[in-house]
């Protein structure tokens, strides 16, 4: 495709659609718009000829990461724990106390229907289709991490506060980069799940969740 068709896709899909359903007046529901969207993706990842398919998925590298996901998780979730604790107190484990049930099925379901489609469509898709925009060398390497990483930020003014896309963007650059390393979306994926079950069960997926008004605001 030419670049420049490459460019204005890429503004439609990444900027476009989070604006306007961020200030749609018709409230949608986000999971089935991501999914249509993941949708479009998968089929044009799945006709390139060049794409190698086996990285939609290639637990392979799974193993070899590991031991480096749990450490920066460790510190990471740690980190969110004392920031909730001393900011947010009664924040704190919300969803576990009061609706463990439904914590339950979130630490289930948001893995498949909401992890792995966002890593199809900011990591897989993002970084191997927009890879021509880019130069061929490290620093274009890094620079396409930022540029995913920035797109997954982006997405999230949908849930409208700032706390949800500081915190996404910084997540975005770990799973992009880790995604680059292993070229497993399985291993990617696994590392966002993570990071946003932990943030459900600390008590701040409230800041993730579209249509939810903080307590407190």
């Amino acid at each position: 495709m030419p670049r420049v068709w490459l460019t204005v896709e890429f503004a439609i899909v990444f900027v476009g659609l989070p604006l306007g359903f961020r200030y749609s007046p018709v409230r949608l529901p986000a999971l089935p718009v991501l999914w249509i969207v993941t949708g479009y993706a998968w089929w044009q990842l799945w006709r390139d000829p060049g794409f190698d398919r086996a990285r939609l998925w290639n637990a392979g590298p799974l193993a070899s990461n590991f031991g480096s996901m749990l450490g920066i998780f460790a510190a990471a979730a740690l980190a969110i724990w004392l920031g909730v604790h001393r900011i947010a107190p009664q924040l704190e484990f919300g969803l576990v106390r009061e609706r463990p049930w439904l914590w339950a099925a979130v630490m289930v379901l948001y893995p498949v229907l909401s992890v792995y489609p966002q890593g199809v469509l900011y990591r897989a898709f993002l970084m191997e289709r927009y890879l021509p925009l880019f130069p061929a060398n490290a620093a274009g390497r890094w620079a396409l991490i930022l540029v995913s990483a920035a797109g997954f930020g982006f997405l999230h003014i949908i849930f409208r506060n700032w706390l949800a896309v500081g915190l996404t963007f910084a997540g975005g650059l770990l799973f992009a980069w880790r995604y680059a390393e292993t070229g497993s979306l399985a291993t990617s994926s696994l590392e966002h799940a993570l990071y946003g079950c932990w943030l459900f069960t600390v008590g701040v997926g409230q800041y993730f969740y579209h249509g939810a008004v903080p307590r407190g605001r």
